[in-house]
């Protein structure tokens, strides 16, 4: 009987992260997952997953979490004293596993803090998987560059959400094996987006990402909806995962008061699933990201997309005025504004149909093949 190989995923513990994770269940791999924040939460989702997830404090001692809370400054040096180091953790963890790949999801989070343990362990291979907006908003930040550049010095291999981070990689030291552009959860349950949605005749919802936090923009969304009173009447406007600063700022706005008009904090995956299967339109903005799960969420379900495009990477999937519409500045209301009133032209809308070659690239079971053959290619190349 052949020895299976082991794969340790390191990350947090995120929805993206679970779904990448699930590719895995059938395969021929042993997986363990060390949670890089030491949590000590088991998750249910990724059960048939080895976790390593309780290594962060010696003593969960009583009233922890109060004084976590209240009194910051005390907290933090009983922190030192308590709180383990991640890179002595994960160096006993490789030890005692002796896992065939390293994966890490995301630089900061997962690679950074174990950059030490893998430079001591250099035959030990190791993916980096590039999220959202990890190496282009990041590169601009000195002390962050550093980091980038000695992590991406050591990185075998490299897994990013679009073609943009290939490049930004390669220009700051990348010199290993791509493994290509891969969704950063993984691909998309068809068949569970399928029951939720409803006919394209019977939408009239247009969804907004609400994010304005250090890179959403949904507030220059917001301005741009305000100038449209009469031609969005018809529409029912909802704002899913508003950020408190959204919602101090419509307090002050009409927009409140329009009968058609709702906000929503954050809500769970299933329920901007079902939005969305109710929406026509669907608009993300951001100063900064990867590729947006979000996006190809509403690719997937027959929404029209209006997308900022940071470094180019929306384009990778968009193709301006035919399946979708481009922000070209994240910041411009009135551009957004127009966008808006483009978007209710018939043909525009009509043309979504285009996407159904890459809805195929999108699907679980297509990406789940691509994934098992990228871990496979580096065993084999090693065996």
């Amino acid at each position: 009987m052949h020895k299976r190989k082991k794969i340790m995923m390191v990350a947090m513990p995120s929805l993206h992260f679970f779904r990448w994770v699930e590719q895995l269940k059938e395969s021929d791999f042993e997986v363990y997952w060390f949670d890089i924040t030491g949590a000590g939460n088991f998750i249910e989702r990724i059960s048939w997953v080895h976790q390593i997830t309780d290594w962060k404090m010696r003593w969960d001692f009583p009233g922890r979490i109060f004084i976590k809370s209240k009194f910051t400054s005390f907290y933090s040096v009983l922190a030192k004293l308590n709180e383990r180091k991640v890179a002595k953790e994960f160096e006993k963890v490789i030890a005692k596993v002796q896992p065939d790949i390293v994966h890490s999801f995301a630089l900061y989070v997962a690679c950074t803090p174990i950059l030490k343990v893998m430079q001591k362990n250099s035959q030990l291979k190791w993916i980096y998987s590039s999220w959202g907006s990890d190496l282009y908003y990041y590169q601009n930040l000195p002390n962050y560059l550093e980091d980038i550049k000695h992590v991406l010095q050591r990185i075998d291999y490299l897994i990013t959400d679009c073609k943009r981070d290939f490049e930004i990689a390669k220009n700051y030291g990348f010199n290993g094996s791509f493994l290509g552009v891969f969704p950063g959860g993984g691909g998309f349950d068809f068949q569970q987006m399928q029951a939720l949605m409803l006919p394209r005749s019977k939408r009239n919802m247009i969804l907004v990402k609400g994010y304005h936090g250090r890179s959403g923009r949904a507030i220059a969304v917001l301005k741009a909806i305000q100038h449209l009173e009469k031609e969005i009447q018809n529409f029912s406007i909802v704002v899913f995962g508003a950020d408190p600063e959204v919602f101090e700022w419509l307090k002050e706005t009409e927009l409140i008061n329009w009968n058609n008009f709702k906000v929503l904090g954050k809500i769970s995956h299933t329920e901007v699933l079902k939005l969305m299967g109710r929406s026509k339109i669907y608009i993300g903005n951001s100063n900064s990201d990867g590729m947006p799960n979000t996006l190809l969420e509403a690719i997937c379900m027959d929404v029209f997309p209006i997308q900022s495009n940071p470094g180019g990477a929306t384009s990778e999937v968009i193709q301006d005025g035919k399946n979708g519409l481009l922000i070209s500045n994240c910041e411009d209301v009135e551009e957004i504004r127009i966008l808006i009133l483009q978007s209710f032209k018939k043909n525009i809308y009509n043309n979504i149909t285009e996407n159904s070659v890459l809805k195929k690239t999108l699907d679980f079971e297509n990406v789940k093949i691509s994934t098992i053959k990228a871990y496979q290619s580096i065993l084999k190349q090693h065996a």
